[in-house]
Order: C-alpha cells, then structure tokens, then sequence
C-alpha cells in the first residue's frame, strides 16, 4: 500500500466534506444532543423538582458499581453513576453521523460522475476504500472529542465534588480512544461495503446502524444495573470490533468490482 496515495486520497475526501459542511450537521445535533441530555437528568430535573438524586435508594444502590469505596457523597456517587452511563452516548456521535458521509463517498459520486475518473486510475482498491473510511472518521471524531471537552468541562462547573477526578480513569479512556472510534470504524466499513453494491445512500446507512444497536443496547442494559463492563472488558471488545473490521475491510476490497460498478451504475 502506497502511503503518498492514500495520503493524498485523504485529502480529497477531506476537501469535499469542506465543501460540503452541511453533511456534518448530524454529526453536530448528535453531539449536542450527548451534551445536553446528561445535565438535564443530573442538574436541571432534581433541582425542577426540588428532590436529591440519593432520595432514590435504587439509584444510591446501582451508583455503588462506579464507587465501591465510597470515596464520593451519595449524591455525587450517583451524579457518577449517570455521567459514566451517558458517556456511551458519544460512542454514537461518530457512528452514526460517519455513516451518511462514508455511504455517500461512493453513491454520491457515482451519480456526480466523479467516481469514474477515479477507478480508471492505478489507485488500488485498498487505498481506495481506507482513504474514504478515514475521511469519514476523522471529521466526525474532531466533533466528537470537542463535545467530551465541553462534557468534561460541564461536570467540573456543574458537578458535585470529585465527580470530574472519578470520571477520569481507565475506563473512560478504554471508551473514548478505543471503543468508540473501533465502533465508528466497523460501521463505516459496512456502510462503504454496501455503498458499493448498492445505488441508494440510505440503504448502505440503514445496514450501518446495526452497529448502533449493541451499543444502544449496552447503554440501557448499563443504567438497569443487568451488567457493568469493566475496562478490561471494553478493552476485549474493542480488540474483537477491530478484529471484525479488519475482516470487513478485507471483504469490501473484494466485493468492489471496479467494472461492474461502472457498468452497472450507468
């Protein structure tokens, strides 16, 4: 693989998301709605209602989970509880919006006809498809790491005290460097998969959520108190997500058939 060509695929691809921001906006709504949500249920509801959260004993009993040591107030224990729990919702921010840029990488230039000119050159498949996957990836996780800095911030101005220094541990850093942009990384691969065997950005974005729903559903298992994923857990499962693409990837590279695309897309 030539690196001075995916480097300068990157740029391309990077060139044409400045050209058009507007495909970044989701990103953006998804990232606000990540921020908003967690202060709203923490802050703004009990301070609406006049009540603690420690006034609700099973929420003082799940928090534990997040301080066995009791080294925080009830209510600040469950404050963890919760920002910890709401900090997989920024594993979705650059998964799903990534998805309508990597499907439309390849649908929509088909239909600019600007796709053509590309294959016909000596670029090989895989630089191809890694240059879109990134080009894809890096934006949306620019946004992405933004918003946790906003998150942060919020918790150290909003936040009981110790909450901020308790979030900032392994498991924190196991989500936000690993788990989320493997995540993001397995579901632009299927939706560049798809993309390329279909005509319709919206059906390579439709296969690319079922990569949003077991970490939806890690989400609400986590705040039933079902099961807690330690870091060394959400480090095994980030090694098999990379696993998983690294497979994808290679089967895109296959299925992309640089002739049948340009023939049948006519």
């Amino acid at each position: 693989m030539n690196r001075r060509v995916v480097a300068a695929l990157l740029r391309k691809e990077l060139l044409d998301v400045s050209r058009n921001r507007g495909a970044l906006w989701p990103v953006v709504l998804v990232t606000a709605l990540a921020l908003i949500v967690p202060f709203i249920v923490t802050i703004v509801i009990p301070a609406v209602i006049g009540e603690r959260l420690s006034d609700d004993s099973d929420l003082v009993r799940l928090s534990l989970i997040v301080d066995p040591g009791h080294m925080l107030s009830p209510d600040g224990r469950v404050q963890l509880f919760f920002f910890q729990q709401f900090l997989l919702l920024f594993l979705l921010t650059p998964t799903t919006g990534a998805m309508a840029m990597a499907a439309h990488s390849v649908v929509g230039e088909k239909l600019a006809r600007t796709l053509e000119p590309l294959l016909a050159t000596p670029v090989a498949t895989s630089e191809l498809l890694l240059a879109k996957v990134f080009g894809a990836l890096m934006p949306t996780l620019l946004i992405a790491m933004a918003g946790l800095s906003l998150y942060l911030a919020g918790i150290a101005i909003w936040g009981m005290p110790g909450v901020l220094g308790a979030m900032a541990n392994l498991r924190t850093a196991v989500l936000v460097v690993l788990v989320g942009p493997a995540s993001a990384l397995l579901s632009l691969q299927a939706a560049i998969l798809i993309s390329s065997r279909v005509n319709d950005a919206r059906t390579a974005q439709q296969f690319g959520v079922f990569v949003v729903i077991p970490v939806s559903a890690l989400l609400v298992a986590q705040f039933t108190g079902a099961f807690w994923v330690s870091a060394a857990g959400l480090a095994v499962i980030s090694a098999a997500i990379l696993l998983i693409w690294a497979i994808l990837a290679g089967v895109s590279v296959r299925v992309f058939d640089r002739e049948t695309i340009l023939t049948r897309w006519k």
